[in-house]
């Protein structure tokens, strides 16, 4: 098959994918109307009450004296798409709260937890802990119905201990993932425009996806207006850990009652925003490959933590995308500018990382039981491979 044939394919629309221009790779409802079944929206209420019961040192009991027993849950094949979203959200939470919630940590996770939490992640096709998609992508509202989706119209869902820092913390990603949407929605153009050799429509895309990457990095500056450092890694962070490479729990978390799992404990990276499908989607089509490392592969793991929908996106992104090789083959500086534009701010982007994983963890200098300020949230040594990673990608500058 030649190649023209193959790109002539590309990718579908968004909405394909479960995503959209206005929202990106965020839920495409508003989670604060979805209404659970009885049981499932008994369990939520018990979920809602974490802020209330995490400080009191004894959420385990709680959690077991006052969850529905599994056996009166609906099936999880019962609810629609939104509510087995809304739920794995609420069962999410409670799940890294039993963990972790308490002075001493749990390797074990009761059956109330387990079983309906393997049957949604199930469902979803995806990982049975907390993900990035049920921390951000699924757990927002908009506080006012009639206006824009912006970072003074949104609320957090579910949280652990409320409060400003938390909050902020999601919702920042919240607005970031939103405004990208409109970056993705040149995708589909870009790859046609490529495959037809259309020096100006492809400048012309990359030069509009460059412009939207300036609020993009504008709005992950402002992480710190809310989010103090210290108030994140204390009371933030330790919550959202997982049970793969965490020395804390060496040999995972045990599922009780999940006839497949038997007794046998299971490992799950946690929830972490190398888990957002927005820079590797930005990798698939500008070409941007990293040299191997923890942290490549580390990442490649990470993308069957992400939405289906999410992870066709970005495989059909890298499968379709000649975007590198057509700038370099093509003598038009305009569009090596909009290319190098669009390079340089990722870059950016992950320079802020950087610089934030520095000033949120690895100055904090404090380990506590699964808050090593040396390993990610995800369980993998990230500081000395951020930078790298960082270079490789200004080193796809043409």
């Amino acid at each position: 098959m030649s190649e023209h044939i193959e790109l002539k394919a590309g990718i579908s629309p968004l909405e394909e994918y479960g995503m959209s221009t206005e929202r990106g790779f965020l839920c495409r409802y508003d989670a604060s109307t979805v209404d659970l079944p009885k049981s499932w929206s008994d369990a939520a209420s018990v979920a809602l009450r974490l802020p209330q019961v995490l400080p009191s040192g004894s959420v385990r009991a709680f959690l077991q004296a006052h969850l529905p027993d599994p056996a009166e849950l609906p099936d999880a094949a019962t609810l629609t798409d939104e509510q087995t979203h809304m739920a794995t959200v609420h069962y999410t939470f409670m799940v890294q709260s039993y963990i972790w919630g308490e002075a001493a940590h749990s390797n074990r996770l009761p059956a109330c937890l387990a079983i309906p939490m393997v049957a949604l992640a199930d469902r979803l096709g995806q990982q049975p802990l907390l993900t990035y998609s049920s921390y951000v992508l699924d757990n927002w509202a908009l506080i006012d119905p009639a206006k824009p989706l912006a970072l003074d119209n949104i609320a957090m869902v579910q949280s652990f201990l409320g409060g400003k820092d938390e909050a902020w913390f999601v919702l920042v990603h919240v607005a970031i993932e939103a405004c990208a949407g409109q970056v993705l929605s040149h995708f589909e153009g870009i790859i046609e425009a490529v495959s037809q050799e259309d020096v100006a429509r492809v400048q012309q895309h990359l030069e509009h996806t460059a412009s939207i990457w300036a609020p993009i990095n504008a709005l992950f500056d402002r992480m710190p207006e809310h989010c103090d450092p210290y108030i994140y890694f204390e009371r933030v962070r330790p919550y959202i850990h997982g049970w793969k490479d965490n020395p804390a729990l060496p040999n995972g978390v045990i599922y009780e009652g999940v006839e497949r799992y038997g007794s046998a404990a299971q490992a799950f990276r946690g929830q972490t925003g190398s888990q957002s499908s927005i820079i590797p989607s930005m990798d698939a089509l500008f070409g941007v490959g990293h040299a191997a490392d923890p942290l490549r592969k580390f990442l490649d793991q990470l993308h069957e933590y992400r939405p289906q929908g999410h992870r066709r996106f970005v495989d059909d992104v890298r499968a379709s995308s000649r975007l590198r090789p057509f700038a370099q083959k093509v003598e038009s500086q305009g569009l090596n500018d909009a290319y190098n534009a669009n390079i340089q701010a990722m870059a950016d982007f992950r320079t802020r990382h950087l610089e934030y994983a520095a000033s949120y963890i690895n100055k904090q200098g404090k380990k506590t039981s699964g808050n090593d300020t040396e390993v990610g949230t995800g369980g993998t040594p990230f500081m000395r491979y951020l930078k790298k990673h960082r270079d490789e990608t200004k080193g796809n500058l043409l």
